[in-house]
């Protein structure tokens, strides 16, 4: 089996695949205080927990990226000490993605991103938009021929509503939930409502706009959405055309079968 890690700013996701299935799936906090050893009790402890993984020595190979540097140094340890005889592949410069970086500077390019362009460029093919709901609302371009030509980011979801409740004196942190009505009765739903219908908006707006830029005719673009908060916009932004939950873990699943031993 593989076992695939993807390190975000605010969550970590882990998938087991079993071939091209994935049979399990786990999200926990990112914590960068977290030692190499928490980290192998932990992923073994979730794995543990399903019928099919009946030992660590189940996990045949590691896919692993990250956007948190001191993540990544102890997932590199955990590597090491607990799967050395396993092969790893973590994305970094260097490894093979097959996905030609058109930027200015590719090395700026976040792993992940470009791992999600490997995965929507394989199960839905060019030109597309990938719209990650993370830490940061992330909007990648992928043209017909596979290449990553740019994005643009946004604030997330959580760090807007944070925000909101940090800096204004009469407001305060809410539940991430659709509202009654647009028009809010009350300060909660009002905040809600704009949270929620401003980052469709703003969803269908870049998107839009970007489609324009990435092809003859923007009918033509394919528009995927991942992310852990991707659902709560999911019935709003019109412009969104498929939900793949798991697409930065099968964007990892490709890259470690292009760079595993022969």
């Amino acid at each position: 089996m593989l076992l695939t890690i993807d390190v975000g700013n605010t969550q970590t996701t882990l998938g087991l695949f079993d071939g091209e299935e994935i049979v399990e799936h786990w999200r926990i906090s990112t914590d960068p205080r977290r030692t190499a050893d928490e980290l192998a009790v932990l992923m073994q402890g979730l794995m543990g927990s399903h019928p099919i993984v009946e030992a660590a020595d189940r996990v045949e190979g590691l896919a692993i990226c990250s956007s948190v540097p001191a993540v990544l140094h102890e997932l590199r340890e955990v590597t090491r000490r607990y799967y050395g005889d396993v092969p790893a592949v973590i994305v970094e410069p260097g490894v093979k993605t097959g996905v030609h970086v058109l930027m200015d500077n590719p090395k700026e390019v976040g792993a992940d991103r470009i791992v999600n362009a490997l995965a929507a460029n394989h199960l839905y093919g060019g030109p597309c938009i990938v719209v990650d709901f993370g830490t940061a609302t992330t909007f990648d371009a992928i043209n017909e021929r596979g290449d990553y030509v740019g994005g643009a980011i946004a604030p997330g979801i959580e760090i807007s509503v944070e925000a909101l409740g940090v800096r204004g004196a009469q407001l305060r942190k809410i539940e991430l939930a659709r509202p009654r009505n647009v028009i809010g009765k009350n300060t909660v739903e009002g905040m809600q409502s704009g949270i929620l219908y401003g980052f469709a908006g703003q969803v269908d707006g870049l998107v839009e706009r970007m489609a324009k830029e990435l092809a003859k005719d923007p009918e033509d673009v394919q528009v995927i959405a991942t992310g852990g908060l991707a659902p709560l916009v999911l019935g709003e932004a019109t412009s969104i055309d498929v939900h793949e939950p798991w697409l930065t873990l099968i964007g990892l699943r490709l890259v470690h079968e292009r760079n595993r031993p022969s």
